[in-house]
């Protein structure tokens, strides 16, 4: 049996701790690299392909994001020191980069 708390009650209000926020972006991996992984949750649905690792001392981060997304013909953005490209990209993001002298793996599932 699980253990049950009141969440609300019309004498005292709301009694449940608030939860915190998850949080959506992994922080840059200290040396482990580039990783490019696909995301859905949280995106209504949508598959979004997320780079992340990039440090931005090494790498330039919105003009690696603008090459990549002229490349594969959708859009994205920079968030948070991660790159978000539109759609499923995984493969050829990752071809991109070596392209670009930037070594990076298939991060997740």
């Amino acid at each position: 049996m699980r253990d049950r708390t009141v969440v609300y009650s019309t004498e005292e209000g709301r009694t449940a701790k608030p939860r915190k926020p998850k949080r959506a972006t992994p922080p840059p991996a200290s040396g482990g690299g580039v990783r490019v992984r696909r995301e859905k949750k949280g995106r209504g649905g949508k598959e979004v392909t997320v780079i992340f690792g990039l440090s931005s001392n090494q790498h330039d981060i919105k003009a690696i994001a603008k090459r990549l997304k002229t490349r594969l013909g959708t859009g994205g953005a920079v968030k948070n020191g991660t790159i978000e490209i539109q759609g499923n990209h995984v493969t050829p993001v990752i071809t991109l980069l070596a392209e670009a002298g930037i070594q990076a793996k298939q991060g997740g599932g």
